[in-house]
């Protein structure tokens, strides 16, 4: 017989109460437990990138997060960026008007480092969007999309005064 713990953890603005084995991963937890199935297992190392998530609003690789150490957390996921009225945030808008996007994989985790990254650095140049994104994987876009789009939504910040 294996081992649990109970944890509480808030994710998309939502609580869950959970038991779950001491060794279960965030992203395993949030596929299986929860069905939230945006976060993407890639390497399973923290390599990749496609597990990205937001810990206390902080982009973390959920492949190697214990979900036992989320307990009193909030945790955001890609699912969780879209409006309730399933509105696209703006980061998502233009990743689809920039064809930020193909394959579609590598996309949640490069949505929730970019979504950290525009809200904590509102004047980014283009070269600290390609740093942060150093750490994301993607084999189909060649980034160009990505960074067109992300560049599209800080001049939209910093147009509103943001």
């Amino acid at each position: 017989m294996s081992e649990t713990r109970q944890i509480t953890v808030t994710v998309n603005g939502t609580a869950h109460t959970a038991e779950v084995e001491p060794r279960t991963t965030l992203a395993d937890f949030l596929r299986h437990q929860l069905e939230l199935t945006g976060t993407h297992l890639g390497c399973e190392h923290g390599v990749c990138g496609a597990c990205t998530i937001l810990f206390d609003g902080y982009s973390t690789r959920a492949c190697l997060m214990l979900a036992v150490q989320t307990d009193g957390h909030a945790i955001t996921t890609v699912e969780g960026l879209a409006g309730k009225d399933g509105t696209l945030a703006p980061i998502q808008a233009a990743f689809q008007k920039h064809h930020g996007l193909q394959c579609g994989f590598c996309t949640p985790g490069m949505l929730m480092t970019l979504t950290e990254l525009l809200r904590d650095q509102p004047n980014a140049t283009e070269e600290e969007v390609r740093d942060v994104l150093s750490g994301n994987l993607c084999r189909c876009t060649g980034y160009s999309g990505i960074v067109d789009a992300a560049m599209e939504v800080l001049a939209q910040q910093r147009g509103k005064g943001a």
